[in-house]
């Protein structure tokens, strides 16, 4: 972890944990979200709504009940910080078909988090088509649908761009990797998701209900960052900061 941004980590009364990214200060929230709260935008990536009938769609026995659990979370952290802006990094939807299984109950409470917000879906690989088909069908989701989103010097988009020498990718703000780290606990392995920052750039961890997640030392993480990057791992009511020396 740099020394510029282990300065810049302090402890929320939420249990969440204050950093800068790109100048920018952020709140990492217990959730997955992160918290902008000069901005008031609150940000979440990889809601994956309706995996879970996806899955029984094809006979594998994963309870249905993945939106339900996804939509509680979101609506907790809503309630709690009453964001101007909400913001959706992309794979919101786990398929094309995921709208047309989603129950109306469910579908309704979307319209009902949005209102008197501005809110910002993300097109992302899984759910590219389902939010376009629903733009062109007029399903009536609510908010509008973009590429990616520029926020001063941060930049919100789905999927994280390869790191090179000549680009740094200041600024970047991105999920799509359900980013996780292992650390060794109480005689055994510890798995918990987690965000991923260097401070010039930062990875969110999946915020949905039945999403898995990539091991933060795999070489697709690791990668995107010059040099060892902090891994902020939910707890259940805080956000630990862990060096990279302790992950396995």
């Amino acid at each position: 972890m740099n020394a510029a941004l282990r300065q810049s980590l302090s402890r929320r009364p939420c249990g969440g944990l204050n950093v800068q990214v790109a100048g920018e200060p952020c709140v990492l929230r217990c959730s997955g979200a992160m918290w902008l709260p000069a901005r008031r935008v609150l940000i979440a990536a990889d809601l994956h709504l309706e995996k879970g009938s996806a899955f029984a769609a094809r006979g594998q026995m994963l309870p249905p009940y993945d939106s339900r659990a996804t939509l509680d979370r979101l609506a907790g952290e809503i309630a709690e910080l009453d964001p101007a802006v909400v913001v959706l990094l992309g794979d919101s939807f786990h398929d094309t078909r995921a709208l047309a299984r989603m129950a109306e109950d469910d579908r309704r409470r979307l319209d009902v988090l949005a209102e008197g917000r501005t809110w910002l879906w993300l097109e992302g690989n899984h759910d590219r088509d389902a939010l376009n088909r629903s733009k062109a069908q007029d399903v009536g989701l609510p908010g509008m649908v973009i590429g990616d989103l520029s926020l001063g010097d941060l930049r919100l988009t789905h999927e994280p761009e390869p790191r090179t020498d000549q680009d740094a990718r200041f600024g970047e703000v991105a999920g799509h990797l359900h980013p996780a780290a292992r650390v060794a606990a109480y005689g055994s392995g510890v798995w918990r998701p987690c965000f991923v920052t260097d401070g010039s750039r930062i990875v969110l961890p999946a915020f949905g209900a039945f999403t898995g997640g990539l091991n933060v030392r795999d070489p697709v993480v690791a990668g995107l960052f010059a040099a060892p990057p902090m891994a902020a791992a939910l707890g259940r009511d805080r956000v630990h900061a862990l060096d990279w020396k302790v992950l396995r």
